[in-house]
């Protein structure tokens, strides 16, 4: 039910007209009114004079502001109560970690929306974008209106590469030299046959759907993600690191330090990092010949004590050793070889190596399974002839004869894993460094649970992009929250969702001509924005302002 509602605003003189929507608020379970700005009365005629909602006449242009004009509260243009205690939790991690102010300089005309979105995204979680209108009648937000999904989709499609770099660029210079970036990658399922980087691929998630995939880099300190980059389905995570290195490059980033797991590791990529001189701390393979060396040069004297951490529960030994460094110079038609000074941090770990023995077993068990079947598997012919014989005649048939010798060295780097850096002496500081790259597994878990981001759901490359950017934001939210959880040790009281939902029952009201006010805050709930860091919400008189 809508009516039509006149308020004389006492400061100004003026009085506006607003049309007053009546509707049942089922959460509340209580009547709830909307009111919408129409226009204003016309003092000598006692005309309705109508507006766009913001109290200018249609029509009429904007006049540029005085410069000694004053800056003070907002006023309201319509009468409304809404939820806002997790939406200003947002707001003060957006000015806290610079998102809304480098939004603003990259998207000035659409970065409210693009914040409202990752509100939703965030505290929404379940919904499709086309549930947005919901979210907006019900919450304050940066955007205040609703965002149809016309628009949203719009607004993807107008997020530019330009803007884009600019924003990770901002981003990542309020972290930059300050910390190792962990670097890592995503597989997002699809079932679009439009896009063009969805294809089959080596799916993380065990989907048999053709996929994109999605590198992120995260501050290992700050928790925080910076940049991202999307991927064709079917490129491995090694071919990745010499486009990351060029991106890094034009990014200007010079001081440049990344923590990658061993999936990346191959010889052109460490030449590529001491070529650009990154730091680095990268896992390796056992099977590379100077850690087997090394291996086989300890021998038991690594599980020695003074070489056991408690912490990890792991051995440790280390050495210095020299990489054979070459670079290729097409300009020069010539290729330059060096000895580069790396650090070989050796680790050993008991209850890893059970582990190795029941999988490789397991293997071993797959591998003569399959010979004797005869359903061959193309990826592993290396190692039915490396760890079988296979006898076959026509009077005792086939006959599978294990390589014992072959099985006796894979043995020997059973529960042995290997880190390189080029920087970080010590065994145990490189641990607790590979470590924190658990930041970006969380990231991922956030990406695919809270944000909805399972499959890709859009048809369209440009529609793509610019979601994925959106949702890029909306981790940045999350990381801190759950970083700053986690320092606080919440998630023994809440989850994330349930800290969220504990602040979001904190009402704010407007009314027009004056400053919102919130509803009543608990102490718990203003002990969670401390321990978020953010100065908490109190309730607080309504103060008249001036009308529009």
């Amino acid at each position: 039910m809508s009516s039509i509602i006149r308020s004389l605003d006492k400061r100004s003189g003026i009085t506006y007209v607003y049309q007053s929507t009546s509707y049942w608020d089922k959460e509340k379970k209580a009547p709830r009114s909307k009111r919408v700005l129409i226009g204003k009365v016309d003092p000598k005629t006692g005309e309705v004079v109508p507006t766009d909602g913001r109290g200018k006449r249609r029509g009429q242009r904007k006049q540029p502001q005085a410069a000694t004009a004053k800056r003070g509260p907002v006023p309201e243009a319509r009468t409304d109560r809404q939820y806002y205690g997790a939406t200003y939790l947002l707001d003060q991690i957006g000015e806290k970690l610079g998102i809304t102010n480098d939004l603003k300089v990259c998207f000035p005309n659409d970065y409210k929306k693009i914040e409202s979105l990752a509100y939703f995204m965030i505290l929404e979680n379940t919904n499709a974008i086309s549930r947005f209108g919901r979210f907006a009648n019900t919450h304050r937000h940066p955007y205040g209106q609703d965002i149809p999904s016309q628009r949203s989709s719009e607004l993807f499609q107008s997020i530019t590469e330009e803007a884009k770099m600019k924003f990770f660029r901002l981003q990542g210079r309020r972290r930059i030299e300050k910390e190792y970036w962990a670097y890592d990658s995503t597989s997002i399922s699809s079932y679009s046959e439009e896009l063009k980087q969805v294809k089959y691929g080596k799916n993380k998630d065990g989907d048999s759907l053709p996929q994109i995939n999605l590198a992120l880099l995260f501050g290992e300190k700050s928790g925080l993600p910076f940049y991202y980059r999307k991927l064709a389905g079917n490129i491995p995570d090694v071919k990745t690191v010499t486009e990351l290195i060029r991106e890094l490059d034009i990014l200007g980033y010079k001081k440049v330090k990344l923590v990658m797991d061993r999936g990346y590791y191959s010889a052109d990529n460490i030449n590529g990092l001491y070529k650009q001189h990154y730091k680095f701390l990268v896992g390796a393979n056992t099977t590379l010949s100077y850690a087997k060396a090394y291996i086989k040069e300890l021998g038991d004297d690594i599980r020695n004590y003074e070489n056991y951490s408690d912490q990890y529960k792991v051995y440790y030994a280390s050495k210095t050793i020299a990489w054979d460094y070459t670079q290729d110079r097409p300009y020069k038609g010539d290729t330059i070889t060096a000895d580069r000074r790396m650090y070989l941090h050796l680790y050993y770990n008991p209850e890893k190596a059970v582990e190795d023995d029941q999988k490789r077993t397991a293997y071993y068990v797959r591998l003569e399974n399959e010979l004797r079947s005869g359903k061959h598997k193309p990826e592993h012919e290396k190692d039915y002839a490396k760890y079988f014989t296979v006898h076959e005649t026509p009077v005792r048939g086939k006959k599978i004869v294990p390589n014992n010798e072959a099985m006796s060295k894979a043995r020997r780097l059973y529960g042995y894993f290997v880190l390189i850096s080029n920087e970080v002496k010590d065994p145990v500081e490189a641990l607790q460094l590979y470590r924190t790259r658990d930041v970006v597994e969380k990231a991922f878990g956030n990406l695919k649970e809270r944000l909805n981001c399972r499959r890709t759901l859009v048809s369209s490359d440009a529609s793509l992009e610019g979601k994925l950017f959106v949702t890029f934001v909306s981790l940045i939210y999350l990381s801190y929250i759950k970083d700053r959880m986690q320092k606080n040790e919440l998630f023994s009281n809440y989850t994330l969702q349930g800290l969220l939902d504990e602040l979001d029952v904190i009402e704010c009201f407007t009314e027009p001509g004056k400053t919102p006010i919130q509803g009543e805050v608990l102490k718990k709930q203003e002990d969670l924005y401390t321990a978020m860091d953010v100065a908490p919400l109190y309730a607080k008189p309504s103060v008249e302002t001036p009308g529009i």
